[in-house]
């Protein structure tokens, strides 16, 4: 949403294919889910990914959804998400047959404009070791390993 005027931003991001990369609404909530799920990630709908957490994480304000659309079909879609200090892409996804065609790379770039305008110049994701593919891309798009850190989590629940 944008912030000033409540309303949503519908294209912010046009290339010379018909890829149009717009905001999510909570009215994309299953949509979103449908891209994660046909593009293979993890999905927790009785905990983080559930219609509530979504919602709360949409209006929190440090966070944005991106759809990637060809055509008006979406194809793709993006979490982008800031703590102040350090910006995270989150939950990129690409339909397995849009994949290898720039469009996440897109996602990525629109992603980072966004956290610039926030005042963030650290981008960062984490990338579980099975994903070979997003690791290779994300390092094709600049992003090096940072070897020595060692990511732990907590959880009061399994479903965050």
């Amino acid at each position: 949403m944008n912030s000033q005027n409540n309303t949503p931003r519908q294209r912010l991001f046009t290339t010379n294919r018909p890829l149009t990369i717009r905001e999510a609404t909570i009215g994309d909530y299953a949509l979103l889910t449908d891209l994660w799920k046909k593009a293979g990630l993890p999905y927790k709908p009785n905990g983080r990914d559930s219609l509530e957490s979504i919602a709360r994480e949409m209006q929190v304000g440090t966070g944005v959804f991106f759809i990637g659309l060809l055509e008006e079909m979406p194809v793709a879609t993006v979490l982008v998400t800031h703590d102040g200090r350090k910006g995270w892409i989150n939950r990129l996804a690409v339909l397995p047959e849009f994949q290898k065609q720039g469009i996440g790379r897109q996602l990525v770039s629109v992603s980072e404009a966004w956290l610039t305008r926030q005042g963030i110049g650290i981008f960062a994701c984490m990338i579980e070791d099975y994903n070979t593919n997003s690791f290779m891309a994300f390092q094709k798009m600049g992003y090096l390993p940072f070897d020595g850190i060692h990511y732990l989590t907590k959880r009061l629940n399994p479903e965050i």
